[in-house]
């Protein structure tokens, strides 16, 4: 189940690569990476787990540095 959850917020992220539309690709990394981070913690690996918060961050705050243009 874990894996499986791991291996879609991959291609969720893959996908958001090739997306124009800068809220929509950042849409998509964060749900790829909560996606990520539930399999990274079901690893328990604390180096996939912080990339994977400041990943999730990171897009978030992009979302609010585009919603203030």
């Amino acid at each position: 189940m874990f894996i499986i959850l791991g291996a879609i917020g991959l291609v969720v992220i893959s996908i958001a690569i090739w997306f124009k539309n800068e809220k929509k690709q950042d849409f998509l990394f964060i749900i790829g990476g909560l996606a990520l981070l539930v399999y990274s913690l079901y690893i328990k690996n604390i180096i996939f787990v912080i990339l994977q918060l400041v990943f999730i961050i990171s897009s978030m705050a992009e979302i609010i540095k585009l919603n203030k243009k």
